[in-house]
């Protein structure tokens, strides 16, 4: 079968590799789409800044490199290896993609997303979603509704990250929220918060092809370079601030312009991974006694609640995503490290 299989750094190659076979607990998956998100473009630009050690297995899965690419993608089942139950052949799924150590920290309190060792399916394990099959823990699987396609299904990893992310800001509906970042995560952190019932949401963008974009969508977008993003603030909550702020940009001053428009008691969330360090003033934490945190990856109760709301028709895909297929991964990584497009899903069909 054909597979996108990273060698090292900036080294990925299209090749034939072996078909697999599941084994006992697992399942083969024809892949149907998998998505190239900010975490391929760090491991093919920057793997070890990324965390993947090029030397050593992985400590939770023992996966060497070189690795089929792949960790947001969806397939319909194929085949079931020995004593799998609750999914049958045919089933169209989605695959929450984590392995975690089970002994850290973290994982003892139930958060295996926050796990030390934590690996991805399709960056750190054997297989992944960028190939014409791969074999997978049927733990692993979400059965996605008759009207939740695959291309929604290879979506349901990126918008449960921004999932999580609305989860962890505690807004509730009713209240007023400002994302700084509309690509993918921000785009999912609106979607989820109009889900969830939090209708007044400002979102600040630069790039005029990202507003346009989301804007597309009904959202109420400020270009934080040319406009006043504060003023756009103060009109939208009488001038208190918005209760949650999201960080879906991952640079600096997206973070300052977030703090900066908070109510007291407000809260942040870093969802975005940033490349660099950057300068705050901890006083502005102080005087309205706000509060930052992060978000990393997603529960599989994350997953069913995307599943859910896609179910619900919550979720459009018009004027963000692009498809292109394995001969095209290498052009579509070119592109988005450009600033080039904003989601691509990669087809596996042969």
């Amino acid at each position: 079968m054909r597979a996108a299989v990273f060698h090292a750094q900036e080294d990925l190659r299209i090749e034939d590799v072996a078909e697999p076979t599941p084994g006992p607990g697992q399942v083969k998956l024809k892949n149907a789409y998998a998505g190239i998100c900010g975490s391929d473009l760090h491991v093919y630009y920057a793997p070890e800044a990324a965390g993947l050690d090029m030397d050593n297995p992985h400590p939770v899965t023992g996966a060497t490199l070189p690795q089929i690419l792949g960790h947001e993608f969806s397939g319909t089942v194929v085949e079931l290896g020995e004593g799998v139950e609750g999914v049958s052949v045919g089933d169209r799924v989605a695959v929450w993609p984590i392995y975690s150590c089970g002994t850290c920290a973290a994982c003892a309190k139930g958060a295996v997303n926050a796990c030390r060792t934590i690996g991805f399916h399709g960056l750190m394990s054997d297989g992944g979603g960028m190939a014409e099959y791969t074999t997978v823990d049927a733990a692993k699987l979400h059965v996605l509704p008759e009207n939740v396609d695959l291309k929604l299904g290879a979506l349901v990893e990126p918008m449960a990250v921004a999932w999580h992310a609305v989860e962890r800001s505690g807004v509730k509906a009713g209240e007023t929220a400002l994302i700084a970042g509309a690509g993918p995560i921000g785009i999912g952190v609106w979607f989820a918060l109009k889900a969830q019932g939090v209708e007044d949401v400002l979102v600040s963008e630069p790039s005029p092809e990202r507003r346009a974009a989301i804007a597309a969508l009904g959202a109420t977008v400020v270009d934080p370079v040319h406009e006043d993003l504060g003023a756009a603030v103060d009109k939208l909550t009488g001038g208190s601030g918005v209760q949650a702020g999201f960080d879906a940009a991952g640079v600096g001053v997206a973070v300052s312009s977030v703090l900066a428009n908070l109510r007291p008691l407000g809260r942040m969330v870093i969802v975005a991974l940033h490349e660099r360090t950057m300068d705050f003033f901890p006083t502005q934490l102080v005087m309205g006694e706000t509060e930052v945190v992060g978000a990393l990856g997603y529960t599989q109760a994350d997953f069913d609640a995307v599943i859910a709301a896609m179910a619900e028709g919550k979720y459009d895909t018009t004027g963000w995503v692009d498809e292109t297929d394995l001969d095209g991964v290498l052009g579509a990584i070119g592109a988005l490290r450009e600033g080039r497009g904003m989601k691509v899903l990669v087809s596996s069909a042969a």
